[in-house]
């Protein structure tokens, strides 16, 4: 069945009642039913179950679980065992202003490339006090966090994002170093990651809500805005280390290395790593006499019931997805804006239809198997490189996963800084708004100079 204009209906009723109440867990959970009722009708409560296990049983999701709840226990035994406050002490030694500590942030952005889950809550945690202590907003804090994750990802050819998109790539006979030739034209994550640094140091001036958090922290006020009711964040995981005394710093490098290194070996696995990661914790705690086995594993628990709000949460974005590709929204939104194209504008067209669709859709790894078999083709036929068009594709998901308001990755940010958020995409708003159009230009004069 075409449902055309109709597909639109679960996304608006997201994005306008997200926008007038405030309450995001609500209105995905509202937005996934009124898809089901148009998808199902009066079969509503079966098919609402139906796509419940639907998305129980959908590998991403399982994925995506597993990450959550894994670097759930592993950063609450960072911050029990005293690792965290350790790495924290030798960090501050260099993040002693709030330039060096924002610079420290995103640098540390840098060096957890594997995947953005990973990038997101290891930043956050390991650089929140840092950022507390030298007196920086918090929304300051979430749009350094934000600024990395997924453009990280996709820069570097090693990672799960890389991984994912090289494997779509070959069913359209491109490979790994046709990806590596892309890396270049991938404007957006490199525009932003640039003007994330250059606002760290001071040489792009703070604005709009950054500017305004940092006035309301230089005239005495709180660092964390106390948020109306509506706007809470759907989780704040704040760290209580009153009564944790710093360690070596080691507990906290070995481990992060150790989940490196696994991956790597294991055929870039994640989840291998956190597994890993987490037994040495095991054994450099107990070794230490720092916890008991029983503390050990009652402090695991508490990491892993601590994200299970924002599983669940996240849940109801995967069954929105799961409406969304029902009734084809993601396809009709496509194919709809790329009827005609000018060869010389299909690299920015390819770009903004991505970043429109990951922007309301929250649509990233599915937004990838939907978009380059449709846009390389395209690109070919025109006598384009179809390593811009995939770098044009990638760097609009980038967009979607910075500033989708209910993506995966904001959510983690949320959870990580405290910021809610709404308050988070208004606060990073102007810089990657302002990415996207040093992006868009760049791709129409590649484009212009490709045909």
């Amino acid at each position: 069945m075409e449902y055309g204009i109709v597909s639109c209906i679960p996304i608006a009723v997201l994005f306008f009642g997200a926008l007038i109440t405030k309450k995001m867990a609500e209105m995905l959970f509202l937005s996934s039913v009124v898809g089901a009722v148009l998808v199902f009708k009066g079969d509503v409560f079966n098919g609402y179950v139906k796509w419940l296990y639907e998305v129980l049983s959908n590998e991403s999701y399982q994925f995506l679980l597993i990450l959550l709840l894994g670097f759930g226990a592993i950063i609450k035994l960072f911050e029990k065992s005293g690792a965290l406050l350790g790495f924290s002490d030798i960090l501050s030694r260099f993040a002693n202003t709030r330039k060096k500590s924002m610079v420290a942030t995103w640098i540390m952005g840098i060096i957890m490339f594997v995947d953005d889950y990973l990038n997101v809550l290891a930043v956050s945690f390991s650089m929140r006090e840092i950022t507390d202590r030298n007196r920086i907003p918090r929304e300051h804090l979430a749009y350094g966090v934000n600024s990395m994750g997924a453009c990280v990802c996709v820069l570097i050819p090693f990672t799960s994002w890389s991984a994912f998109a090289i494997g779509t790539m070959a069913e359209q006979g491109l490979g790994f170093s046709d990806y590596v030739k892309a890396l270049p034209y991938m404007f957006f994550p490199i525009i932003a990651i640039i003007v994330c640094l250059l606002v760290a140091v001071g040489i792009i001036p703070k604005v709009g809500l950054i500017k305004k958090a940092y006035e309301r922290v230089d005239a005495g006020g709180p660092l964390l805005m106390e948020e109306a009711a509506g706007n809470l964040p759907v989780m704040n995981i704040e760290g209580d280390n009153e009564e944790v005394k710093p360690s070596s710093p080691l507990n906290f490098i070995i481990p992060i290395t150790v989940l490196v290194v696994a991956m790597l070996l294991c055929n870039g696995s994640v989840v291998h790593g956190i597994i890993a990661a987490i037994l040495s914790q095991l054994v450099l705690y107990r070794a230490q006499r720092i916890m008991t086995l029983s503390e050990f594993t009652n402090t695991l628990f508490e990491g892993i019931t601590g994200m299970a709000t924002l599983a669940f949460v996240i849940c109801f974005a995967y069954i929105l997805g799961v409406a969304n590709d029902a009734m084809g929204f993601s396809t009709f939104v496509i194919s709809g804006l790329t009827g005609t194209i000018p060869p010389s504008l299909l690299p920015a067209i390819a770009f903004l239809v991505v970043a429109g669709v990951s922007f309301v859709a929250a649509s990233f790894w599915v937004l990838i198997v939907i978009s380059v078999p449709i846009f390389v083709p395209l690109a070919i036929n025109m006598g384009i490189d179809p390593a811009i068009i995939v770098a044009a594709v990638m760097s609009g998901v980038a967009f979607g996963s910075k500033f989708c308001f209910y993506s995966d990755a904001v959510f983690m940010t949320s959870a990580g800084t405290g910021v809610p958020n709404m308050t988070q995409i208004k606060a990073v708003t102007p810089y990657v708004l302002g990415s996207a159009l040093l992006a868009t230009i760049a791709f129409v004069i590649v484009g212009v100079v490709s045909v």
